[in-house]
């Protein structure tokens, strides 16, 4: 699926000292500056541009005006108008690509899993830009921010695992209930894309830390399959091509075929993303090798 996240338009509010969340964001600004999370106390930013996530689940004019604006944007990129149900999929993308990093950023750079509900996460999607107001947050024993308030320590990595799995269900179901009638897809489809983009966004900021082996095992452990309410799981798997022409060797690349797919098919066939289950692995690994 494509990502359009803009670099944003003016620099976020500032973060409370002492949040146990705040490095984390920034470490993932130094490698994904086009978007800009931050970590705030008190109310969350209300003025020009700025919506709560709460809008988005009542899957009223929020959700419609992101809606529009998305399929404004695809129709310019591609001279083709989407169609409804393909433009709410990618306005929920849109959304929930960037929404679940702030679940997963935290526990794989700190080993910290936020709290948050609709009610405490705020989004400009023209400037890139999210705020968080975390109730709580889940670490492990010896971390230092275990002392602060609000912190849970948890025994052990597997029980982190299974905070961050229902932190995001608990953030996702109502986002993807609002939005569940405009996909025309049922339960499983839209934990499937829940699934998809748990898995697909933080693989994609491992690439971009240089970790990515680290994130795929640690991607594989959190969704191995059968993990209510995802359907489905990371799933990776290696394909292998020649390079060269006198003496080909092999390349190892990492796929995974996405659980549902985005429809962007229907706008633009060649811009269809490479883990798109209608993709063939001789298209993949052909677009792969040229994009290295």
């Amino acid at each position: 699926m494509v990502s359009r996240m803009p670099v944003p338009a003016a620099p976020p509010p500032a973060a409370p000292a002492g949040s146990p969340l705040s490095a984390a964001y920034a470490r993932l600004a130094e490698v994904f500056p086009g978007l800009a999370v931050t970590s705030v106390s008190g109310g969350l930013p209300d003025g020009p541009g700025w919506t709560c996530a709460r809008e988005l689940a009542e899957g009223g004019p929020a959700a419609h005006t992101l809606t529009a604006a998305v399929a404004a944007q695809v129709t310019a990129d591609h001279g083709r108008q989407p169609r409804p149900d393909v433009a709410a999929a990618l306005a929920l993308h849109r959304y929930t690509w960037p929404a679940c990093l702030l679940f997963t950023v935290p526990w794989f750079v700190a080993r910290r899993v936020p709290r948050l509900a609709v009610t405490d996460v705020a989004f400009d999607a023209a400037a890139g830009r999210m705020a968080v107001s975390a109730r709580s947050f889940a670490c492990l024993p010896g971390d230092p921010a275990a002392a602060l308030p609000g912190a849970r320590v948890l025994p052990d990595e597997a029980a982190l695992r299974d905070e961050l799995r229902a932190a995001v269900a608990e953030h996702l179901g109502p986002i993807l209930t609002g939005f569940g009638p405009r996909l025309r897809r049922g339960p499983r489809a839209l934990w499937g894309m829940a699934t998809d983009e748990i898995t697909e966004g933080l693989w994609r900021i491992g690439q971009l830390l240089g970790e990515e082996e680290r994130a795929a095992a640690e991607l594989s452990a959190l969704l191995p399959g059968g993990t209510t309410p995802y359907a489905g799981g990371a799933a990776f798997r290696e394909l292998t091509a020649p390079i060269g022409t006198d003496e080909p060797s092999p390349t190892v690349t990492r796929t995974r075929d996405r659980l549902t797919c985005c429809r962007f098919y229907t706008i633009s066939p060649a811009d269809a993303c490479t883990t798109c289950p209608r993709t063939c692995d001789a298209d993949r690994i052909r677009r792969l090798v040229s994009a290295a």
